[in-house]
């Protein structure tokens, strides 16, 4: 198959490469900065305007849409307001390209996050009885704001227009590879400097492994009875004492 991998210049697009190109498929990459040598074929995009890229969509049999700002950072308003556009804008304009093709793919793949669920202890979240975010008594305002990123990031891939292309939203945990930069690196360093738990050490901590990752969207691309949101996890979720202590 060709997958288009949007934003897939990061460390999520990078795993997706090495998976499906090994698997025999044909892997495009969309990003601001195209690499001439790269093992796999990247094409300029802005996140934002339609452009030559979209001729790849035409081709296309899954679109894989990884873009915005990553959230390594401190969370300023400028960063939040970046947070939000460059995930609002890349999934509006996505849309639009799936929506104008002769021949739309089959499927969308959208990134999405756990985080939109409520902190709780009394059940899991999962897709149908799972509690939404950002109410919770005394939750902080920066929490409320993350579960608003996510909220909008996925109302813009619902409202999107193309009824011959299933959608899925990936409601994906921390994705743990032993690749530099990723959250599996943040944790070691600051565990090798001996700073955790973090907060109390109770919060539940959702993660999957880089693998199960893979092959859930392999499981999501070759199951055409899914749509919606899809939650991508380990079965168990430890609390953050624990995660740490096995770190």
């Amino acid at each position: 198959m060709k997958m288009i991998l949007a934003g897939g210049s990061g460390q999520v697009g990078q795993m997706l490469q090495r998976a499906w190109t090994r698997a025999g498929h044909e892997c495009v990459v969309l990003t601001r900065r195209p690499m001439k040598n790269a093992t796999t074929r990247s094409v300029h995009w802005d996140g934002q305007t339609l452009g030559a890229w979209t001729n790849e969509i035409e081709t296309a049999d899954v679109v894989v849409n990884l873009a915005g700002r990553s959230v390594n950072c401190r969370y300023t308003e400028a960063n939040l307001e970046q947070m939000m556009r460059s995930r609002v804008e890349s999934t509006r304009v996505i849309g639009l390209a799936i929506q104008q093709a002769r021949r739309p793919p089959r499927l969308w793949l959208q990134a999405g996050t756990a985080t939109i669920y409520a902190h709780r202890h009394d059940a899991p979240n999962d897709e149908h009885s799972g509690v939404i975010g950002g109410a919770e008594p005394g939750v902080p305002a920066l929490w409320k704001r993350s579960v608003d990123i996510a909220l909008a990031w996925e109302n813009e891939q619902a409202r999107s227009l193309t009824p011959h292309t299933r959608k899925v939203v990936l409601r994906s945990a921390m994705i743990m590879s032993p690749d530099r930069g990723g959250v599996f690196s943040a944790f070691a360093t600051l565990c090798s400097l001996g700073m955790g738990p973090q907060g109390n050490g109770r919060q539940f901590v959702s993660w999957i492994h880089e693998r199960d990752f893979v092959a859930a969207l392999d499981f999501i691309i070759g199951n055409e009875s899914l749509a919606g949101a899809i939650n991508l996890c380990s079965p168990a979720p430890l609390p953050n004492r624990d995660f740490v202590a096995a770190i």
